[in-house]
């Protein structure tokens, strides 16, 4: 048996033959085509829905306030709309900075 294949046998064994072997030309008809006009689909107002507010995590920021060292201190709650508690505290602490000279962050709590 003959193991030493040409590159043409090759070819044949793995995509089959190259061109068939017969061919025969059809001729070309040109079929006439349809002229196609696409328009916008015609919807009837439905009743406006309510779209349901997604979810946002928001954590609940304790804090203990005041203007005089060791004096009368009182209790802000600040809602920050974020999963980081060091980022709600931070804002929390920036927001009662603005009034209070000493603040003092007591919790910080999921809502």
């Amino acid at each position: 048996m003959n193991t030493e294949i040409t590159e043409e046998e090759m070819r044949r064994a793995l995509f089959g033959k190259a061109q068939p072997e017969e061919q025969i030309s059809a001729p070309l008809v040109k079929e006439p085509v349809a002229e196609v006009v696409l328009a916008k689909p015609v919807f009837a107002p439905a009743a406006k829905k309510k779209v349901a507010k997604a979810f946002t995590p928001r954590l609940r920021v304790t804090l203990r306030v005041g203007n005089e060292f060791e004096g009368e201190m009182i209790e802000l709650i600040h809602d920050a709309d974020t999963l980081s508690s060091l980022l709600a505290e931070q804002d929390a602490m920036k927001v009662a900075r603005k009034k209070y000279k000493y603040v003092e962050v007591v919790s910080v709590k999921s809502l």
